[in-house]
């Protein structure tokens, strides 16, 4: 290896008292970096920004991910650093280079089928309590596109200390979001229903008729998000669905499934109470997936026989 490399290394690996295993990668991405400018024929003493960005294209295009990427150039950098601090070199080449961008990965929902699935399983018989409180949760989470904190913080009526309150008659739910937002979405036919059954299961013989929130536990406080998280993981397994389901997938599921039918971006941000139209812009990718898969199981140029 090159006597600065393994100057550098033994620096790494005594001064800066790292762990072996960092200095390890630290050596093989300084194996990468001599590689590169061997073959480009430059001495890493004259290595330019223009070199690093060339090298950073190969990479990507080989395939390599914007993660593995950033590492490496971290490595990197910090050699340069060292050797402008030994006045070997007049600048840092890798300074302003930046690894390619990371795409965001799409939010994880359901198919209309397994949203169904969950929504109609019928859980624990044997405690209609329970059964008609989770069935509720299930119907709000996905027919209203609600957050967990959104969901916990609803009354069974308005007041001037409620976050959030159910309207019945008026078929809607009236919520504080992010930013202590306020906004009302529509309950629909189904969830409507589920209410109404837990509101006249909820408080047997007024038991917990002091507790102004809408879900409550068998002790009669308000239920947390953790445990909205466990029932529900619970009962998506319980339901047959294949991976366990958390509250922000059905909020997911209920705006992908809403531009499927209707197209509205605008609306949808609405509903989902979001500050920027960009951020909700992220499910018509969700919407172009689900129609590429549409396309590939049902037209007929859309595989090679």
């Amino acid at each position: 290896m090159n006597t600065l490399v393994e100057r550098y290394l033994e620096h790494a690996r005594v001064e800066k008292r790292l762990a072996q295993r960092t200095v390890e990668l630290y050596a093989l991405d300084l194996e990468k970096l001599q590689a590169f400018a061997a073959q480009a024929e430059v001495d890493l003493l004259v290595v330019q920004s223009i070199h690093i960005r060339r090298w950073v294209a190969q990479m990507h295009g080989g395939g390599r991910s914007g993660r593995g990427i950033a590492l490496i150039l971290s490595g990197w950098r910090g050699f340069y650093q060292w050797l402008g601090r030994q006045a070997l070199v007049p600048s840092n080449p890798v300074q302003d280079v930046r690894a390619p961008r990371v795409g965001k990965p799409l939010p994880k929902a359901l198919s209309v089928d397994q949203a169904v699935q969950l929504a109609e399983f019928q859980g624990n018989t044997d405690d209609p309590w329970l059964q008609a409180r989770d069935a509720t949760i299930v119907e709000m989470l996905y027919g209203s596109g609600l957050r967990v904190g959104e969901l916990t913080g609803l009354d069974v009526q308005a007041s001037a200390q409620a976050r959030g309150w159910i309207d019945l008659q008026a078929q809607e739910a009236h919520v504080l979001g992010k930013g202590a937002k306020r906004r009302t979405v529509p309950v629909g036919g189904k969830a409507l229903a589920a209410m109404q059954h837990w509101l006249a299961l909820r408080d047997p013989g007024e038991k917990h008729a002091e507790q102004a929130a809408l879900f409550i536990g068998r002790n009669g406080t308000r239920l947390s998000a953790q445990s909205i998280w466990q029932r529900l993981r619970l009962r998506s397994l319980q339901a047959g669905l294949a991976i366990p389901v958390h509250p922000h997938m059905l909020r997911h599921s209920f705006a992908s499934h809403l531009l499927q039918s209707s197209s509205d971006l605008r609306g949808v941000q609405e509903l989902l109470g979001h500050a920027s139209i960009t951020t909700t812009q992220v499910y018509t990718r969700l919407d172009f997936q689900h129609l590429a898969k549409a396309y590939d199981a049902a037209h007929p140029r859309a595989k090679i026989k």
